[in-house]
């Protein structure tokens, strides 16, 4: 079981956005997409949600075409966390992360629902966070917010699915380190735990040390992917950025010139 895009494409009338991409999300794997600007990174994610369908190819959700999967159960299957989430009204944090719980909130479900927010927004350090409205946080906090929002969609009562996706935008922009390495951490224990992770990041050196699997796009194409001990090389990131990349692997850090 595994989400698989096979040879996706997507165009905006004559101009192709991402060009036969073909990959496969594991289970209990942490796959992280890399790439300059304007690679294709976060339309590939949109594809994977469901959120816009592929002009050519076909993906895949645990052998299920997504195109026939409702959006019920689409939810059930994965949570998204997209670059952007503006809120245009006044909810609280603790009204954002119910929008992830997919389950009315009478008798078990809300005694459940309670338990679990209180374990997720303290694993998040949101906790304090809990009533303030989610518009007069700074950008870090609400990255936060959303990143536990998703957290929460895969733990609720109705999701009893086997295999379960979050598909992350960016999760660590605006977040300093000790709250990055803290979500980090936090994927890292869902991935042991079983969960599939699909992590859109610009950090290369988080990439390198974290990921099971990466994926490198450029131009919309796919241009590397495999474990980053393999992929993860002077010439080939040097390519892929347009400026000299060295990569040390023995301290597994990479060097910007």
């Amino acid at each position: 079981m595994s989400i698989v895009v096979n040879s996706a494409f997507y165009s905006v009338k004559d101009f192709e956005i991402v060009k036969d991409i073909s990959i496969e999300i594991m289970p209990g794997e942490l796959l992280t997409v890399l790439g300059p600007n304007g690679s294709g990174k976060s339309t590939l994610l949109k594809l994977i949600s469901g959120d816009i369908a592929p002009t050519k190819g076909e993906i895949f959700i645990d052998s299920e075409p997504l195109k026939t999967i409702s959006i019920k159960r689409r939810a059930l299957k994965r949570s998204v966390m997209s670059q952007s989430q503006q809120i245009m009204y006044d909810f609280s944090v603790k009204d954002i992360i119910r929008m992830g719980w997919l389950n009315d909130l009478k008798n078990k479900s809300n005694f459940n629902f309670l338990n679990i927010l209180k374990d997720v927004s303290s694993e998040c350090k949101i906790s304090h966070l809990l009533n303030r409205s989610i518009n007069n946080l700074s950008g870090g906090e609400q990255r936060r917010v959303h990143f536990a929002r998703a957290l929460i969609q895969l733990k609720n009562d109705l999701n009893n699915q086997d295999y379960k996706y979050m598909l992350l935008d960016e999760p660590t922009a605006n977040l300093d380190i000790s709250y990055e390495l803290n979500l980090i951490k936090i994927l890292k224990k869902e991935v042991s735990n079983g969960i599939g992770v699909f992590l859109i990041l610009h950090d290369l050196n988080l990439a390198l040390n974290f990921s099971d699997k990466i994926a490198l796009l450029k131009e919309g194409r796919l241009v590397e992917f495999g474990q980053p001990m393999r992929i993860f090389n002077d010439k080939t990131l040097s390519k892929i950025y347009d400026t000299p990349i060295s990569v040390d692997l023995i301290s597994k850090r990479v060097n910007y010139y």
